[in-house]
Parts: C-alpha cells; structure tokens; sequence
C-alpha cells in the first residue's frame, strides 16, 4: 500500500505542478492551446511535453531520498550504537572526502540479500545505504569496495544526470506520438476537424507504449554504463581485487528471497544478473555481475 501511495502522491504533484506552470507559461508567452486552428499546434506541444517530461523527474529526483527510505524501511544511522555503524560512518566520511563531496546520510535497511544503494538530489546531500544481508555476509573490505561503488554514483552526479536523461527522453516519447497520432488521426480516419478525433487519441496511446519502450532501453543503456563507471570508482577508493570480490559475493543466493522494491532497483549496486548478455539485457538497469567483473579486471590492479 505504501508504494501505491507513493507512487499517486508523485503523480499527483507533478500534474498539480505541471498545471500551474503551463498555465502560466501560455498566460506569458501566448503559446495558445495544443490543438487549434489547423490541427497540431507544434510549439505549444513542444513546450507541454517538454514540462511533463521533466517535471515528473524532477519532482522524483527531489522525493528520492525520501522515498527511498520509506519504501526500504531504511534506518538513517544518527548516533551509532555499536561498531559496525560506526565502521560504516568512518568508511563513507573518508571516501567522501576523498572524491569531495558533502558527507552523505548513512543508514541500513532490512533484507536478507547482500545490496546497496545511493540516492539523492545532490551530490552534498546524498544517502548511501546498505542491507543487513550485506553486512552478515560480506567482509570489512568488501563491504568498503560497496561503499566506494555508492560514492562512486554521488560523486558522478549520476542520480542527477538520470533523472535528466529520463525527462528528456519522456517529453520526446509524448512529442513524436502525439505528432504520428495527429497524422493518423488525419491521414488514416480522415478526420477534417481541428480538434482531434478517436484516431488521435488511440494511435497516440499506442505509439506512447512503442516509443516508450525504445526509449527504456536508452535510458537503461546508460544507467548500465554508470555502474561500470561506479565500479571503476569502487576499484579506485578500494582496491580493483577487494571491487570484484564485493561483486562476486552479490552474487544472489536462493537462501532468502531479496527484498529490494522494483522501484529502487535501478538504484542497487545489484539486480542480481550473473548470466550473459541477451537481447532482454537491453532493458535492465544493471550489466551482469560477469561482464562488471571482466571490466575490472582490464583495469591496473
């Protein structure tokens, strides 16, 4: 229920922000309606696909952290109670300042499978948190090869720059249906009236989900070139040998199940893939633990 909750509450502020700010766009500039006169009002529809698209990633970008934490119950480590919180602050503030970035918040959430993940508007003010599983499994060099692989994200900007390549990506997805749609609606249904008619409506749905598609496996292909980019960081701060044996324990195990919600996947320094590459790869957000581990070793031990 929470991630239900949190994905309307998501949605509904982008389209109560996106309202505000088309309206008073077309009030200042005269953009006019999306459909006038003459069909398809291109600039208008430019503008209005433009503002959904990055609103909505936007919006996701600034609730991230927050979500984040609501959605894996993961508990910020404000003053450490034992050891290993403290191990853990130790680690992240000296690779924080290694790379120069704000300490990050610090936490650990519960789930039986080793897992990490980085979130956060900005750089200065990031959260980096691991699993229990993690914690039990891994060792002290493994777990701080992690740890380098999530500042290696913060650092890079990645979440930032994610974000943005999304609602770009978005906002060309809803201009170009909409343009085959108006075509169709035009060309196929042969609709002569300036408002747009069922084939509008329904070609543009379906282009959306065709587009959309094409356009995921963009945004996945460079959402897999940023772990490479992480794990070249991880090897950096922690040694290239302690990075592949930190990968090759996230191996996952069919002891417990992993408990990482399907929308902070994106975001874990696993998904759990070890198999070789296929066509389905093209749309993961993560290479295979096999060809992450063979990247490394190209690099200078």
């Amino acid at each position: 229920m929470m991630r239900i909750g949190l994905f309307l509450l998501t949605n509904i502020a982008v389209l109560v922000v996106f309202s505000i700010v088309f309206s008073i766009l077309s009030s200042a500039f005269g953009l006019g309606s999306v459909h006038g006169a003459g069909g398809l009002n291109y600039i208008s529809l430019a503008v209005m696909c433009l503002l959904y698209g990055m609103i909505g990633s936007i919006i996701s970008l600034f609730l991230s952290k927050w979500m984040a934490k609501k959605s894996t119950g993961t508990v910020v480590i404000e003053t450490p109670s034992n050891g290993t919180e403290q191990w853990l602050i130790d680690t992240v503030a000296k690779q924080a300042q290694m790379v120069g970035i704000g300490m990050p918040e610090v936490g650990i959430f519960d789930n039986p499978q080793p897992n990490a993940f980085a979130t956060g508007w900005n750089k200065n003010q990031a959260l980096v948190a691991v699993s229990t599983g993690l914690l039990h499994t891994m060792t002290a060099e493994e777990v701080e090869a992690v740890l380098a692989h999530e500042i290696g994200h913060v650092a890079n900007g990645d979440m930032v720059t994610l974000a943005l390549i999304q609602g770009v990506v978005n906002a060309f997805v809803m201009f170009f249906a909409r343009i085959i749609g108006s075509f169709v609606d035009k060309a196929v249904f042969r609709n002569e009236s300036d408002s747009p008619g069922i084939g509008y409506f329904v070609t543009s749905i379906v282009m959306d989900i065709l587009l959309g598609i094409l356009a995921s496996a963009i945004v996945m292909w460079f959402s897999r070139l940023r772990e490479y980019r992480a794990d070249e960081m991880g090897a950096r701060l922690a040694g290239r040998d302690n990075m592949i044996a930190a990968l090759n324990a996230l191996r996952p195990s069919d002891a417990a199940p992993d408990q990482m919600p399907e929308s902070m996947k994106a975001f874990a320094i696993s998904s759990g893939q070890s198999q070789s590459f296929s066509m389905a790869n093209l749309f993961r957000s993560h290479p295979t633990l096999d060809d992450r581990i063979a990247s490394l070793q190209k690099l200078p031990n």
